[in-house]
């Protein structure tokens, strides 16, 4: 038996060589640039997520989880989480939950915002990487529970009993 390739055809993975890296850099902008114009955290790692999905399409389970496995997404998820969590209780220090104890800076440059870009790149981290792990789930939960198909019968389909009943 021939082993099929694994992920989509070979204009498929060629385009996805092209754009993948383009989608990540651009996530990678929306969530550093978020305090100055629209995006931010959730937007830019819904972003860099689509391009770990892209990637998991265009070329196939394997080799996606050999650049990204679902146990990096899951460390990266927590380290993010906490990240995000820690940003909040330094401010507490200062009296407030999220109190801003980094300098303003000076407005409209990349780091006038004090600690929002902190927060954006954690909140961006968790969302690419929650939303990674979920497809990854996703994709082989679905495929457990679709089962291998026997004799062309698909999950769909009823195989026919041998107890002589027929169904009219």
């Amino acid at each position: 038996m021939t082993q099929e390739p694994e992920g989509m055809t070979l204009i498929v993975k060629s385009i996805g060589r092209l754009v993948i890296n383009f989608i990540m850099l651009f996530g990678i902008y929306i969530i550093l640039y978020g305090h100055l114009s629209p995006g931010g955290g959730f937007p830019g790692g819904v972003i860099v997520a689509t391009a770990f999905i892209l990637l998991m399409l265009s070329f196939g389970r394997k080799t996606a989880l050999r650049k990204f496995g679902d146990t990096t997404a899951s460390l990266l998820d927590n380290f993010a989480a906490l990240s995000f969590l820690t940003i909040g209780f330094l401010g507490l220090i200062g009296g407030y939950f999220f109190l801003n104890f980094i300098d303003r800076g000076i407005p409209f440059q990349l780091f006038s915002a004090g600690t929002i870009p902190l927060a954006n790149i954690a909140i961006g981290l968790k969302v690419s990487a929650c939303l990674y792990a979920v497809f990854v789930a996703l994709a082989i939960f679905g495929k457990v529970l679709a089962g291998p198909e026997q004799d062309g019968v698909g999950p769909a389909e009823e195989k026919p009993t041998d107890s002589g009943e027929h169904r009219r």
